[in-house]
């Protein structure tokens, strides 16, 4: 073979294996575009089903607030409607009205059923202030309330401001006919205002609750704009576009039952249940997500639900700009900048394979040491920093096993912290510490929700003493982490509490060292600031207040009585009748008792509540004419009290007024002297919850041989003077 010929096939061959290279140089290059493109789609489709999860843990939320809403108005029309004495008390109704001709206001039991009605309407909501008259002669439909008819559907009695019926409510009866309770659902009542209510029908009594046994129906309604419509709001949501409404199937319209935030009222917007609206996508597929046009004609991600206990469905959705804007433009830079990169490797690929290689390795274990090495510096460095702290910190993963231990930890295990790591908590804590942490733990493995639980452990052999221990659980969630392993730093606070406790009991020690001593001075009223104290405790539990706010009237009601130190004894003990200056001497002593106790460290307004006890909530009170909510809480719910336990007591110049007479006196005076909730809650404690006969010592005369006194009480006894 020619010298010729040899150079000819080895370029030949050269040329072919450049060939060679350049293909495979341009399928790798096509490839790596093809994968980029596919990255890019692949991480939108996650980020969409994020906001799936996103979107549906809102809607879940949501319509469980509306679903447990719906059912409390439910359940409060239903308790009326089951109520014995309602039922009793409607059919003698019903028959007096009915069958003998008389006229409601003629019939006794028209009375009972009218007070049951106002107090369940302010307990549960179905009941709004009257609005101001507009002409004197002409008078306005109230926008809630409950009420009665017999089974014609002629209205008997009623709650103050009962809407008129109309025909959404009569539909509604119509159908509680069949037997089982119906839903007046949301409609515009009085003045535009969107309203809705529930019908249950009323069996006599006895009867086995089919159709034909019923007498009459309670009817319940209400506005629904300021209970219903706030439930709808996410808490601590921080989207800008995100919207949650609920709408239901009008025929082939979607109707959009609750405000929207193009500032659109509820009730006013119908559109077209169309294939790409969002709400007809919630109505058709409830639960299912999709992106969508809303209301607007904007595109939205969306979701719903559809609820169990009305004809509604809950809508969420976000705007797709704003839920995908930073999604594009993050994938759009990304996919740029891989393009860059694999258009860069290809070209520098053949000029530096070999060098490059070699490089490439070295720099990639350099690189992994310097990254190992800084870990592991982190990490006694966060060994050092937990060691130093005085509290015990564990690590669990999913097993309850310990994952890490800090020096206190292991000390009280009585461990190294070496021999910790692997252990189950139930082989170090003892059996109740381990047990409660055990069950913590798993509820925020469930949820992933921070916790803080406190444990008293007993004494452990003679001598030794009650430890409480403050236990705060928190999951760990990270990208190098599994979601399962649990933060618990556990704290002794056996000091602080007990100090808290020895502290309440010399507080209780005082007010009981307080109250004996005002009762050896005024015997004539010995019992009447601890029976106050009792009707205000129980009050204040019935209105479900604060621990704090029980404990205030439980205080303060004991210590009302304290100012009358101040009061000469000839007065307390004097067995006429007072003079108007006496009586102004004995009043004022409620404020003297603020005053005695103003320095007294009680951490709760005990001194304000006292002060503002003889304010009324119309303002006409003393001693700065305080109305409503300005005045305390606390204060209204003693006030309310002391004039029970006065009316009810008995005296030497009259008899115990009856529980019914006071209740009445009470009423009479609500929204003027009194705080009508406060009455309200009183009525249900002493009608639902045992008051009467809990209480019926009350009213008991005092023992034989004790001296009555007229004027002794003239601070606390609240009843009408045309009964004094």
């Amino acid at each position: 073979m020619s010298e010729t010929q040899s150079k000819d096939n080895g370029r030949e061959k050269t040329y072919r294996t450049l060939g060679v290279g350049l293909i495979l140089l341009a399928v790798v290059v096509a490839a790596g575009i093809w994968a980029t493109f596919r990255f890019v789609d692949e991480q939108r489709a996650r980020d969409i089903r994020n906001w799936e999860i996103r979107l549906g843990i809102v809607a879940d939320s949501r319509t469980a607030s509306v679903e447990e809403w719906l059912r409390k108005q439910q359940q409060a029309i239903g308790a009326l409607a089951n109520n014995a004495s309602l039922q009793v008390y409607l059919t003698q109704l019903v028959v007096e009205t009915s069958e003998n001709g008389n006229a409601i206001s003629e019939v006794p039991e028209a009375g009972y059923l009218i007070n049951l009605l106002n107090n369940q309407a302010v307990m549960s909501g179905f009941w709004e202030p009257e609005e101001p008259q507009i002409r004197a002669n002409v008078a306005r439909p109230g926008r809630a309330g409950i009420g009665l008819t017999d089974a014609t559907g002629k209205l008997l009695v009623t709650s103050g401001n009962m809407p008129p019926l109309n025909p959404s409510i009569r539909a509604a009866m119509a159908k509680a006919g069949e037997g089982k309770p119906a839903l007046i659902d949301i409609y515009k009542g009085i003045n535009g205002d969107p309203s809705m209510g529930f019908v249950w029908p009323v069996f006599a009594v006895q009867e086995d609750g089919s159709a034909k046994s019923i007498i009459g129906y309670v009817i319940g309604i209400r506005t629904v704009a300021n209970s219903l419509y706030p439930l709808l709001f996410q808490p601590g949501d921080t989207t800008q576009t995100s919207e949650n409404y609920l709408v239901r199937k009008d025929g082939s319209l979607v109707q959009y039952i609750s405000p929207l935030v193009d500032g659109t009222e509820a009730l006013t917007r119908k559109l077209s249940a169309s294939d790409d609206l969002a709400a007809a996508f919630v109505i058709d597929k409830p639960g299912d997500f999709t992106i969508a046009n809303n209301y607007l004609g904007s595109r939205v991600l969306v979701t719903g639900r559809a609820l169990s206990t009305a004809p509604w469905y809950l809508v969420r959705t976000i705007s797709e700009h704003e839920a995908l804007a930073e999604t594009d433009r993050r994938l759009t830079t990304m996919m740029g900048i891989f393009i860059l990169l694999i258009i860069g490797v290809a070209g520098t690929v053949v000029a530096v394979w070999r060098h490059g290689t070699s490089l490439r390795a070295a720099e990639l274990a350099a690189r992994y040491k310097d990254t190992a090495d800084q870990l592991q510096e982190r990490s006694e460095f966060l060994k050092i920093v937990t060691d130093q702290q005085p509290t015990a910190i564990a690590v669990f993963d999913d097993e309850d096993r310990y994952r890490f231990a800090n020096r206190v930890a292991a000390e009280e295990a009585g461990v190294t912290q070496d021999t910790m790591i692997g252990k189950k908590a139930a082989s170090v804590l003892g059996p109740m510490l381990a047990r409660s942490t055990t069950d913590m733990t798993a509820q925020v493995r469930a949820d992933y929700e921070p916790r803080t639980i406190v444990n008293r452990i007993p004494a452990d052999g003679i001598g030794g003493r009650e430890r409480i221990l403050k236990s705060d659980f928190i999951p760990l969630r990270s990208a190098h982490v599994s979601g399962k392993e649990v933060l618990t730093v556990f704290q002794d606070i056996s000091d602080v509490v007990t100090a808290q406790e020895r502290r309440e009991k010399v507080l209780r020690n005082l007010v009981s060292t307080l109250v004996a001593f005002v009762d050896r001075r005024d015997p004539f009223s010995a019992n009447q600031s601890r029976r106050v104290a009792q009707v205000a405790a129980a009050i204040a539990g019935e209105m479900n207040l604060p621990e704090d706010k029980v404990r205030t009237v439980d205080i303060a009601g004991n210590l009302m009585n304290i100012g009358k130190i101040l009061v000469p004894p000839e007065i307390l003990t004097k067995t006429g009748n007072l003079t108007r200056e006496e009586m102004d001497i004995i009043r004022n002593s409620m404020v003297a008792s603020a005053d005695l106790l103003e320095e007294v460290d009680f951490d709760l307004p005990v001194a304000a509540t006292l002060r503002q006890l003889q304010e009324n909530y119309d303002g006409s009170g003393q001693p700065e004419g305080l109305a409503g909510a300005a005045i305390l809480e606390t204060a209204r719910i003693i006030a309310v009290a002391n004039a029970f336990v006065g009316m009810v007591s008995p005296r030497a110049y009259r008899s115990a007024l009856s529980f019914s007479a006071a209740i009445g006196y009470l009423l009479e005076d609500a929204d003027s002297r009194y705080d009508r909730k406060v009455v309200s809650a009183l009525i249900n404690y002493l009608e639902n919850r045992g008051g009467r006969e809990k209480w019926q010592h009350y009213s008991e005369p005092p023992v034989e041989g004790k001296p009555g006194n007229e004027g002794g009480d003239a601070a606390s006894d609240d009843i009408p003077e045309d009964e004094a």
